[in-house]
């Protein structure tokens, strides 16, 4: 019984005593939780994630969800993805309904990255509140996806509360594209009343707007808020300064009734580091002095008043509050290094980023890659390649980084390593392209720079677009005009208000010449920008049209910055006349002092000075610049190049105590080359030996080189720099086949001309020109029509190409053409009439020269139409009409002397002549051409006396004109000859030889036949048909002496040889040769064409008139005097006046 009582008792007592065994052993698992926890809080608040997780791991049994929500916390913070995948799989269905726990998995794939489960858990939770909301918004804009933000905002089915709006703002804020503008403004007009007044949800508004550009509706959400407190002040203030509408930051500023705290200080530091004006200078060093001892230890404040202070190019104060700063962190170093850069003070940047002891950061790479990309010496070289090679591995991926790299490998010129690291970087961001496509153009690859452009297929930025038009502008081939063009017409309406993007467009349709379109883009943009004006008066002066640039700046009201001075300048420089001249002088005297210690602006303005051919000003204006570049000292010595004072030039360049540019090099090469003395040869041949290396493939200097050689006569070092050239540009053709025309070596140039065309090189303008330059040297009608044939209808139709087709068909004896060229040009200048009076001349069609002198316009007569005139008088024997015309001209100046001195000594009026020398010399230098001019009609007139006479008084006159006294010694020695006082004119010629090593000419003659030009000269046996012509000579003299030819000895200038008859000596010069050789051919030509170096003989000139008789032809001659037409009835055109 006892037993079965005990036995009930144990049953009632079973579940009380089951119970309070439970509540003893959760009241032990509760207390064991609780110190679990504090301790795992503990770890995490001292940032001990790792330690803390692994004592999760071993008491994952006692853990509540408070313990697993940490170790999710501590997951996220380590982006340990492996160990917050299984937490996650051990929760229970409780703790997976746990909404905190919910938000912190989600909050962990996010900040893994792992969109997909935290979706997955989002979409589980069945109550959703704005909290969730908001740390799903949180998580997509952390991980950059706009549209699956805006997507949810657009699936949210309760309105959202303050925090979650403030998100909302956040994400428009950073994605700032249409939608998200859309939505912004979408949010503020839903947005509750009693909302309005929640400073930190307007503030956050406040910035949204400004993000978008959006002023007006930031000012208006400003202007409602009541008490506006300091925060609301600093997003108005940066949202100005983001804006580039830092004049109104400052205002606000001003205008603010709070204390400002080091936040709004590092604005405003900011904002007057933006503006750079007497202004922003004023209260920027103002709020310097208003910093409290405590913000001494604010770096972010600190680093702000040196990026503001280095803007300010207050260099010495930026070091003293560098120095300030106890704990420098690698942002200072930043901001120090990076306010050298933009003060051109590059080397002292590398040298503080050599005293760094800190890690580098991202920026630090990219700052000093760029340092040493601007300084491109042998320093920045070397920096800059050794930190390629140091970067750690977690910035080989970092796009600023490798762009940057690419900047600087592009400015070292190595194209070829940029290529390879733009190949590395696998997600290539625009910048990345932009980047590359610059450097492109900077290194003069446009072409490749529009195929990378081909191949992008991204969104294109303002940045890409400007690159690309630059490139275009840079080409302005047929490629990049359609290219060009084409992407003008695809650029989005919110770029088509950006400036800078609108003037690269503005530069690029200036390139294209296509001015009434660029006219066009500015005429549309609203705010013109000092920028705008630039590009417009930049191109107006590059397509020649400067008066318009004039205008257009006389039409604007903006601060001039230094580019516009410099425009300005060059512009006034390239007109150059009375308008110019005011213009320009009243801008020197309106430059601010802070362009007067910029280089740029002074360096066009002693360039323009120079082009007004104020010398004096010029050198003032060098003398005053105390840090003088070498582009200072290249404006100077060009400027001395252009007012003929090489002399001058040299003399500057030999103070010069630095690096020598390309432009240096090029500049000398030419002052030498107008010299031509001794020592201009010097220093022409000492400098082109010290070239260095990197500009011995560039184009510009070696141009010049081969241009100073063939000024030195030198055309065989001139040909080998030509051949060694890599890359021949068309200026280099040009400057080479402009150097064969110098040295009589003419023919060439078709050579040269033929080449270009296999290198598919397209001939400009200049090109054409130089090739009818050697037209009109060669005088052959046939090898000008085949140059002619193949110049562009446009470039035939251009005024100055127009002008020089007449002096060639002149030169060539087609008067008719001549006249035809003449007739087709609408706006005839001074060169056009000028032209043609001396076509006319030359052709000795002196009645026509003088009728179309009297119809030329007073104002269009100069000093050259009236020597054309005058030269066409004398060469037809018109000595009346030229005494008139003498009489006539106002300013008588020594060349009009000099050719009616010619003109009546040809006329063998010697004392004329005299008197008119010793009337000039009563008020003037002697001049050597007008007794040249004598002397020459002497020779002709085969006045011994009077030509020792003349030639006596020139060696007393001058005596150290050395090529002037050997001219006159040829001529007076061929007189001697002319009496058949051989062995005297020879030992007068040796004598001569001795004194002033005199050199004679060798007498040439050319003439094309079939095509081919081929040259003789006297008694030439080269031609392969040698045989023939000299038997055609033979039939020739026998058929003159029938028809009563009597050879003149008096022609020869030299003693004959034993075997020689005065027949075979006259009969063996160069144009009777080529006359010869045209009557082997078959057919036989009905007209022959020659010219000749030298002048014609009189028994030359006495027996073409006879052969063109005889042989019933037309024979053209030009001689270095005139062209002779001989007529098949025996007459020639000079009626004797050669």
């Amino acid at each position: 019984m006892l037993q079965i009582k005990n036995i009930r008792f144990s049953l009632y007592q079973f579940p009380r005593l089951l119970s309070l065994y439970q509540k003893k052993n959760e009241e032990f698992f509760n207390s064991s939780s609780i110190k679990f926890n504090s301790i795992l809080k503990n770890l995490i608040n001292s940032k001990q994630y790792e330690k803390a997780l692994d004592l999760f791991d071993k008491n994952y049994e006692i853990c509540t969800d408070l313990s697993i929500n940490m170790a999710i916390k501590a997951c996220t913070i380590l982006q340990d993805y492996k160990r917050g995948i299984n937490i996650q799989k051990k929760l229970s269905t409780n703790s997976l309904n746990n909404p905190y726990i919910q938000i912190s998995l989600i909050r962990f794939y996010m900040q893994c990255h792992d969109i997909d489960n935290a979706n997955r858990i989002f979409s589980t939770i069945t109550n959703k509140s704005n909290h969730i909301y908001t740390v799903m918004f949180k998580g997509l804009v952390s991980n950059s996806m706009s549209e699956k933000v805006f997507d949810l905002f657009d699936e949210m089915k309760i309105k959202p509360d303050t925090i979650t709006l403030i998100t909302l703002f956040h994400a428009c804020t950073k994605f700032a594209n249409d939608r998200a503008m859309k939505i912004g403004k979408k949010l503020i007009e839903q947005m509750p009343d009693n909302y309005r007044n929640n400073n930190i949800l307007l503030n956050s508004a406040i910035h949204m707007f400004m993000k978008f550009g959006d002023i007006k509706s930031a000012e208006c959400i400003f202007q409602s808020i009541k008490k506006k407190d300091i925060i609301t002040y600093g997003a108005m203030m940066k949202g100005y300064v983001s804006n580039d509408m830092s004049e109104k930051a400052l205002d606000l500023f001003e205008h603010m009734y709070l204390k400002p705290n080091d936040i709004i200080y590092t604005i405003i530091c900011n904002a007057c580091a933006q503006l750079v004006n007497d202004r922003a200078i004023k209260i920027g060093k103002k709020i310097l002095n208003e910093i409290s001892e405590n913000s001494l230890n604010d770096n972010v404040l600190l680093t702000s008043a040196i990026h503001m202070l280095m803007k300010f190019s207050d260099i010495y104060n930026a070091e003293r509050m560098f120095q300030l700063i106890n704990n420098k962190s690698i942002i200072t170093y930043n901001t120090m290094m990076k306010g050298y850069i933009g003060n051109e003070m590059i080397e002292k940047s590398l040298d503080l980023f050599e005293q760094i002891d800190l890690n580098f950061d991202n920026i630090t790479y990219t700052i000093i890659f760029n340092a040493c990309a601007q300084l491109a010496n042998d320093r920045g070289i070397k920096i800059g390649k050794k930190l390629l090679n140091q970067i750690p591995d977690n910035y080989r991926n970092d796009n600023v980084v490798l762009t940057s790299i690419i900047q600087m490998l592009m400015k070292f010129h190595d194209v070829q390593y940029a290529e390879h690291i733009f190949n590395l970087i696998q997600n290539k961001s625009i910048i990345t392209y932009s980047t590359m496509m610059k450097g492109y153009v900077d290194n003069n690859m446009s072409e490749k720079a529009l195929d990378l452009f081909e191949q992008i297929n991204l969104n294109l930025d303002n940045i890409t677009y400007t690159i690309i038009f630059h490139a275009c502008a840079q080409l302005a081939n047929d490629r990049a005009i359609k290219i060009g063009k084409k992407l003008f017409n695809q650029i989005p309406d919110n770029y088509r208000n950006d400036n800078v993007l609108l003037t690269s467009i503005i530069h690029m349709f200036m390139k294209f010449h296509d001015v009434q379109y660029a006219e066009h883009i500015f005429n549309l943009i609203k705010n013109k920008s000092i920028i705008t004006y630039n590009a417009m008066i930049k191109g107006y002066v590059e397509n020649k049209m400067i008066e318009k640039a004039l205008d257009l700046f006389e039409q604007m009201h903006l601060n001039l910055d230094n580019v516009t001075y410099t425009s300005m300048f060059n512009a006034c420089a390239e007109l150059a006349n009375d308008r110019a001249r005011k213009i320009g002088y009243k801008l020197l005297n309106q430059i601010s002092d802070n362009y007067l210690n910029d280089n740029i602006p002074l360096n066009s303005a002693i360039h323009m000075l120079m082009k007004f051919g104020d010398i004096q000003s010029a050198e003032h204006f060098f003398k005053s610049i105390k840090n003088k570049s070498i582009i200072t000292y290249n404006a100077m010595m060009k400027g001395y190049v252009d007012n003929d004072m090489s002399e001058k030039a040299l003399d500057l360049f030999e103070q010069i105590d630095l690096n020598l540019d390309n432009i240096t090099y090029s500049i000398i090469f030419n002052a030498c080359a107008e010299l031509i003395n001794d020592r201009a040869m010097k220093i022409g041949k000492k400098l082109l030996d010290q070239i260095p290396s990197n500009y011995q493939n560039e184009n510009i200097v070696l141009n010049s080189a081969i241009h100073m050689l063939m000024k030195f006569g030198d055309v065989q070092n001139a040909e080998y720099i030509f051949e060694s050239m890599k890359k021949k540009n068309i200026i280099t053709y040009g400057t080479l086949m402009n150097g064969y025309n110098i040295n009589d070596e003419s023919l060439k140039c078709f050579k040269i001309f033929e080449e270009i065309k296999n290198q598919n090189l397209i001939p400009d303008e200049i090109i054409w020109n130089i090739l009818i330059g050697t037209c009109s040297r060669i005088g052959i009608l046939s090898r000008c029509q085949y140059i002619i044939d193949q110049i562009p209808r446009y470039i035939q139709n251009k005024k100055q190409i127009q002008n020089s087709l007449i002096d060639m068909w002149g030169k060539c004896g087609s008067i008719e053409k001549a006249e035809n060229v003449y007739k087709s040009v609408c706006d005839r200048d001074s060169v056009t009439y000028t032209t043609m009076i001396n076509a006319f001349g030359l052709n000795g069609m002196g009645s026509e020269a003088i009728e179309l002198y009297r119809q030329m316009p007073n104002n269009l007569r100069n000093e050259i139409s009236h020597i054309c005139v005058l030269n066409a008088c004398s060469h037809s024997g018109l000595l009346d009409e030229a005494r008139i015309i003498f009489n006539e001209i106002p300013m008588k100046t020594e060349q009009i002397i000099t050719i009616m001195i010619d003109c009546l000594s040809r006329l063998f009026l010697f004392d004329e002549a005299q008197k008119l020398i010793d009337e000039y010399e009563k008020t003037n230098s002697p001049n050597f051409v007008m007794y040249m001019a004598l002397l020459s009609s002497a020779r002709n007139n085969r006045n011994h006396i009077l030509s020792e006479k003349i030639y006596n008084r020139m060696k007393y006159l001058f005596p150290n004109q050395k090529q002037v006294l050997q001219s006159g010694a040829i001529l007076l020695s061929n007189i001697y000859s002319s009496f058949g006082e051989y062995q005297y004119a020879k030992e007068f010629r040796f004598n001569q030889i001795k004194q002033f090593g005199m050199k004679t000419k060798i007498g040439l003659s050319w003439t094309e036949v079939n095509g081919e030009l081929v040259q003789f000269k006297a008694h030439d046996h080269s031609h392969p048909r040698s045989l023939e012509i000299y038997a055609e000579l033979n039939r020739l003299a026998s058929e003159l002496i029938e028809h009563g030819h009597i050879f003149d000895s008096s022609c020869i200038t030299r003693q004959i040889d034993d075997e020689e008859t005065i027949e075979s000596v006259l009969c063996g010069h160069s144009e009777k040769l080529a006359i010869a050789f045209n009557f082997i051919q078959r057919p036989v030509p009905t007209i022959i064409q020659i010219t000749k170096n030298l002048r014609i003989c009189g028994d030359c000139h006495q027996a073409i008139k006879l052969i063109a008789k005889i042989r019933q032809c037309t024979i053209i001659i030009r001689d270095t005097n005139r062209i002779h037409h001989f007529h098949s009835n025996g007459k020639c055109s000079c009626q004797g006046h050669f």
